[in-house]
């Protein structure tokens, strides 16, 4: 998580809680190309001073528990081990949804809006219909390592002909462990996930011999594709937030922010919706689906420029080699991924010239 995130967090009240929990500050990130060439950004040198100046890494097990305590705290309701299965409908418009507790048990929630923050397999999404997926078609295979030796400050990136890894440490001596590759690739995974995952770790020479005597203090989980996509991402009755609207590849660490700050315009507009009787129509929501633009549009591009030109490694090693000898230029890269610089420090024409001339 980046500056932005972390800001995020302290608006919610949640920052102080998760950096006692043992959580890691990040200075930057470091990316290594397939060809070799090699970059550093960070933070505090981004050109604007971030506040605060560096970013966290942590276990999701300690974010999302911090996240559950002051939603609880503000109000919430909060029901564990219990699954969505459908969506109510009054006269064409969501009004609820049935949902299934761990024993099996069924009831009926009824909402003005139903808000669907249900992730990248969102069933709210499947329901309001156009999920789909485009490219670069990617899967994850994430684990937690203990023992990885030379992890430092930083995040670090590695791209590699058939995908990419990403280190972070996360404390205690662990560290969050990231294969992406492509889906085709993926499907040799199948009945045999942690085989894979340390198969493939070995084509990635900078990487391999520093895990190769950690241990796995976890199951290799899995996810994707990526570059999922939601049509409309509001309906009469309903909403989507975070990976249900939309899915960034997380090279960039986009994921937490876009949830979190889509989840503050959201309630800025749900707020006033609410505020009149009857169906939250999708045409209420317009101010959410504006704002959303208006906050993600630049790092959707961003995120989509890294992702294509992954897949032509002479052109990433390139322009890895530049930002790399320009320091200003990766600082200021790592900067918009850090959700504190405008995307348009990035995509303007003297900089993306200058980024692979």
């Amino acid at each position: 998580m980046g500056p932005g995130t972390v800001r995020l967090l302290e608006r919610l009240g949640a920052a102080q809680a998760i950096e006692a929990s043992g959580a890691v500050t990040l200075e930057g990130t470091e990316v290594t190309a397939a060809r070799g060439s090699r970059l550093r950004g960070l933070f505090a040198l981004a050109g604007r001073d971030p506040v605060p100046p560096t970013g966290l890494s942590v276990s999701r097990s300690i974010l999302d528990a911090a996240l559950v305590r002051v939603a609880v705290a503000a109000g919430a309701t909060l029901l564990e081990r219990t699954t969505i299965e459908e969506l109510v409908y009054d006269r064409g418009a969501v009004a609820g949804a049935v949902v299934r507790a761990a024993g099996g048990r069924r009831r009926t929630i009824r909402a003005r809006l139903t808000v669907g923050a249900d992730g990248l397999r969102s069933v709210v999404a499947r329901r309001l219909g156009a999920v789909g997926h485009g490219r670069p078609r990617r899967l994850g295979f994430v684990a937690h390592l203990d023992g990885v030796s030379g992890m430092g400050t930083t995040a670090e990136l590695f791209v590699g002909r058939n995908g990419y890894v990403g280190l972070n440490p996360i404390g205690g001596g662990r560290t969050n462990v990231a294969l992406v590759v492509p889906a085709a690739r993926a499907g040799r995974a199948r009945g045999r996930a942690e085989a894979f995952f340390l198969e493939a770790i070995r084509e990635f020479p900078a990487v391999a011999p520093r895990v190769e005597r950690a241990s796995l203090a976890r199951r290799v989980m899995v996810t994707g594709p990526f570059a999922a996509t939601s049509g409309p991402v509001t309906a009469d009755g309903a909403a989507l937030v975070g990976d249900a609207a939309d899915f960034f590849d997380p090279f960039t660490g986009e994921g937490i922010f876009s949830a979190l700050r889509g989840a503050e315009l959201l309630a800025e507009t749900a707020a006033s919706a609410l505020g009149s009787p009857g169906v939250v129509s999708s045409a209420a929501l317009a101010p959410y689906r504006r704002a959303r633009r208006r906050a993600f549009l630049g790092k959707w591009a961003v995120e989509r420029m890294i992702g294509y030109g992954m897949e032509w490694p002479r052109l990433f090693d390139r322009a890895v080699a530049r930002l790399g000898r320009r320091g200003s230029m990766a600082h200021t890269l790592i900067g918009v991924t850090g959700d504190f610089v405008p995307a348009v420090q990035v995509l303007n024409p003297i900089f993306l010239a200058r980024m692979v001339l």
